[in-house]
């Protein structure tokens, strides 16, 4: 009964974190470029009751053993890199990767940082920078007479001036692919940051060597479904209720055992 009332605990510390996940699923559901997770448990270790194979004469051997398990913990949050819905915007400076790659982005401190969100923006220096204001790196920088900017589905950056019919490359989008997505670090604001789990990053061209595409004008919405994190959320819901359910049963138990003696 001691032993029940730990397991449940357990189990009803691990399926809060679930909700604790589900509920920040749903609150990026519109953020652009946001990457779903989902909590993944293991259990735990078995307490050995009685050997497999004992018994009383070699002609009688029990075929299996008694365990009694001793709950679950997680083990990790397993970060989904699907494509999510990409939806038109209109806005030049929007880019969406069709596929795999994430856009590079420099912070303050000189290290490079990773994200699919690609609502750019031009700071005041003609820089395209992210929401954040961070640089978009390799460094691309906008001309102040440009009248017109197009980005290629390679990454190519061209702008068109006043007077003239022909386009004027100005820069290139990198992106860079990891062998396992899923090991990425997020750190917030649509980053990510390299992991040991990750792998390095491996340079590319959008549209080369298995790398997604961008289109320009489009932003690539959450990979979040909304229904499927419902009914998620729902039986998440009915796990904790059984668990505490069996925290009362054991009370109820061992409220028997003290009143044998009356």
């Amino acid at each position: 009964m001691f032993r029940a009332l730990k397991t449940s605990a357990l189990g009803m510390t691990a399926q809060q974190m679930n909700v604790d996940n589900i509920s920040n699923n749903l609150a990026n559901v519109n953020t652009t470029g946001y990457k779903k997770s989902t909590v993944e448990f293991q259990d735990l270790l078995y307490e050995n009751i009685q050997a497999g194979g004992a018994g009383g004469s070699r002609d009688y051997q029990k075929p299996t053993e008694i365990q009694i398990g001793l709950g679950n913990k997680p083990i990790s949050t397993f970060r989904s890199f699907s494509q999510g819905s990409i939806v038109q915007t209109g806005n030049p400076l929007d880019i969406a990767i069709n596929g795999a790659g994430f856009l590079q982005v420099l912070k303050p401190d000189g290290t490079i940082v990773y994200t699919r969100d690609g609502a750019l923006k031009v700071n005041q220096d003609g820089v395209l920078v992210n929401n954040s204001g961070l640089r978009i790196y390799p460094d691309i920088t906008i001309p102040e007479n440009a009248q017109q900017l197009s980005i290629g589905q390679d990454g190519t950056v061209t702008v068109q001036f006043a007077g003239e019919t022909n386009s004027t490359e100005i820069g290139q989008l990198e992106i860079v692919s990891f062998m396992n997505p899923a090991g990425l670090r997020a750190l917030g604001g649509n980053l990510y940051e390299v992991t040991d789990a990750s792998g390095d990053p491996s340079l590319g061209t959008p549209g080369e060597n298995n790398m997604g595409m961008l289109a320009q004008g489009y932003l690539e919405k959450s990979n979040v479904d909304v229904a499927q994190e419902m009914i998620d959320l729902i039986v998440t819901q009915r796990a904790f209720e059984v668990n505490t359910k069996a925290v009362r049963t054991a009370d109820e138990l061992l409220s028997m055992v003290n009143n044998l003696k009356r």
